[in-house]
């Protein structure tokens, strides 16, 4: 009669799925990654200046571009309003968290009396004590 053949057993695992699947997520990275940028395009003044405190709650970001439009960062994505309606903004989300710093990121070529007008909005509407100004550093 006919002997049965023992195999021996293959300890091999096949990679090719684990490497589709990550060529795969790789290209969806290099896609999307351009996309995952935040906020309006400025270039910033370039100065010496103190950074926010590490443990404080992340703070308002209200923009002006070199064409004196004005944004508020809100949840990762800018949108464009009035100076008026970002005062109105930041108001009620300090009202949720009253601790949350506010900063103005104005373009460096902005007339500097469209960052002013947005400050003192921000200060008699919205209530906010401080406003900051965010800045690059001189050796970027």
């Amino acid at each position: 009669m006919y002997q049965r053949v023992k195999r021996k057993k293959v300890a091999d695992i096949n990679v090719v799925p684990y490497i589709d699947v990550m060529l795969v997520l790789l290209i969806i990275f290099m896609v999307t990654a351009p996309l995952i940028t935040q906020g309006v395009k400025v270039d910033l003044p370039k100065a010496e200046a103190q950074t926010l405190d590490e443990n404080s709650n992340t703070p308002l970001v209200a923009s002006v571009d070199s064409d004196g439009n004005y944004y508020l960062s809100i949840n990762g994505e800018n949108q464009q309003m009035s100076a008026e309606k970002v005062a109105v903004e930041v108001a009620a989300r300090l009202a949720i968290e009253p601790n949350t710093p506010v900063v103005v990121n104005g373009d460096g070529n902005v007339s500097y009396n469209a960052v002013v007008q947005l400050m003192v909005l921000l200060q008699k509407i919205a209530g906010v004590p401080s406003v900051g100004l965010m800045t690059d550093s001189p050796e970027s």
